[in-house]
């Protein structure tokens, strides 16, 4: 896994093979784990993810400045919709990304959360 955090558009790139990603999602769905990244952190790279669950509402996503990590953390229904986005991600053939980004409204993103762009283990975009 690797996750490189943007500070010119204020969002954290996540590539991960889909073993990798299947491991993120159950993690999002039991609400714990801390899954390390493949790239030593420094720079803009990021050491690791770790999921808390949280009575929510909504899930967080931050980047914990000090330990160098993704945080996300949130209520277990909302976990639960994350945690499938990013196994549809893992098990998605044919490529792309996907963009998860809060907007006023969102209905399992909590307000504050950091732009998170999850790319395809498939690489580029879908064929089709």
């Amino acid at each position: 896994m690797r996750l490189i955090s943007d500070p010119g558009y204020g969002e954290v790139d996540l590539s991960a093979s889909a073993e990798e990603l299947t491991g993120l999602a159950s993690a999002v769905a039991q609400g714990e784990g801390l899954l390390s990244s493949t790239f030593s952190p420094g720079g803009n790279a990021l050491a690791g993810v770790e999921v808390r669950g949280t009575s929510g509402p909504g899930v967080l996503i931050h980047r914990d400045a000090e330990r160098q990590i993704l945080v996300i953390s949130g209520d277990s229904a909302s976990r639960a919709v994350l945690a499938e986005n990013l196994r549809d991600m893992a098990t998605a053939e044919d490529g792309g990304h996907l963009h998860i980004d809060y907007f006023p409204g969102h209905f399992y993103l909590a307000e504050g959360s950091l732009p998170l762009v999850v790319n395809s283990p498939h690489g580029g975009m879908p064929t089709q």
